[in-house]
C-alpha cells in the first residue's frame, strides 16, 4: 500500500507517489491485487495474522476495524467478505430484509435463504449499508458472495442478464467507495464480466474442470484466486495434478488448498501449511 512518512523532519515519498510527483501519473482510485498477491480466505474469527499471504479475505461482521488497521499495519490487503445474493438469518441486519424478497433455502445452509435480486429498490440500501460498513472499517475490496444464484432454485426466475445488472450495480457502488471488487465464480459469464470486475475468486475450478472460462481475466491482466476443497479433492492431487496444470496450463492461478468451512489452514502448491 503506498504510504508517506516523515524522517528527520523531511517528507519522503514511497517510489509509486515519486513517480506520479515526478511524471504527473494518475494514481489507482483504488486497489487492486497485484501479480505476485496470494490469497488466505478465511471466515471464522478471530482470524490469526501470522499467514504469509498478502490478501487476507474476511467476514464484514466479524471483524473489527483494529483487526484491518493490523492486517494493514503488515503490509497485507483485505477484501470484505459479503453475502449479497443470500439472506443469512444470524446477520445484525437480518430484520431489514422483507419477506417478498426473500426466496428457497440455500441447500445445505438451512439459516441462508436466497433473495430477490431483481429488487434492487429494496436490497440496495441494505447491501449500501453493508458496503459502508466495509469502507468504513477500512477494507481495500469487496468479495460478493452468491452473484451466481440465477443458476440455482431460489423461488425467482432469475437469469443471467438479470445477474448482469445486479453485478453492474454492485461493481459502482463498490467502486464509488473506491473499493475493488471481484468476480465470484460464475464462470459462465466471466468473459462478459472481466472488463467491469477488477480480479476474481473461483471456488474449485480444476475439480469442476472449469478453469478455461475464467482466463479472460489471465488475457486482461487481472489476478484470480482459486481455492480447491479438502473431502473433494486430495492433497496428493492438488499438489501433483491441480499445482502443476495451473503452470503447465499457463493459468497462473494463485493456488490454495482449504476445509469447506474456510478457517485458517490453507495448503499452498509448495506444499506447505499456512499459517505455520
Amino acid at each position: 500500500m503506498p504510504r508517506t512518512g516523515t524522517k528527520a523532519g523531511a517528507m519522503f515519498l514511497t517510489v509509486p507517489l515519486f513517480v506520479a510527483a515526478v511524471f504527473g501519473a494518475a494514481l489507482p482510485a483504488y486497489w487492486s491485487p497485484a501479480p505476485q498477491d496470494t490469497f488466505q480466505w478465511d471466515l471464522e474469527a478471530p482470524v490469526p495474522l501470522n499467514s504469509h499471504a498478502t490478501v487476507y479475505d474476511v467476514d464484514d461482521f466479524d471483524n473489527p476495524k483494529e483487526f484491518i488497521t493490523a492486517l494493514h499495519r503488515y503490509r497485507k490487503h483485505a477484501i470484505c467478505y459479503i453475502d449479497v445474493g443470500s439472506w443469512e438469518n444470524y446477520r445484525p441486519d437480518a430484520g431489514e430484509y422483507p419477506a417478498k424478497i426473500l426466496g428457497k433455502a440455500y441447500p445445505g445452509y438451512p439459516d441462508e435463504r436466497y433473495v430477490d435480486i431483481r429488487q434492487i429498490a429494496i436490497l440496495g440500501p441494505i447491501l449500501e449499508r453493508r458496503f459502508d460498513l466495509c469502507k468504513a472499517k477500512g477494507f481495500d475490496g469487496i468479495e460478493p458472495d452468491n452473484i451466481d444464484s440465477y443458476q440455482a432454485d431460489t423461488g425467482f426466475k432469475l437469469t443471467a442478464a438479470d445477474a448482469r445488472t445486479f453485478d453492474y450495480w454492485l461493481i459502482a457502488q463498490a467502486h464509488a467507495r473506491k473499493l475493488s471488487i471481484g468476480q465470484k465464480n460464475d464462470p459462465d459469464q466471466a468473459a462478459i464480466l472481466v472488463t467491469h470486475f477488477d480480479w476474481a475468486l473461483t471456488e474449485e475450478c480444476f475439480f469442476g474442470q472449469f478453469c478455461d472460462e475464467i482466463v479472460p481475466y489471465v488475457k486482461a491482466h487481472k489476478k484470480v484466486f482459486n481455492v480447491e476443497y479438502e473431502g473433494d479433492t486430495t492433497i496428493e492431487e492438488f499438489l501433483k495434478v491441480d499445482c502443476h496444470a495451473n503452470v503447465s496450463d499457463h493459468y497462473g492461478y494463485d493456488m490454495s488448498y482449504k476445509r469447506v468451512n474456510l478457517n485458517a489452514p490453507r495448503l499452498t502448491c509448495a506444499g506447505r501449511w499456512d499459517p505455520y
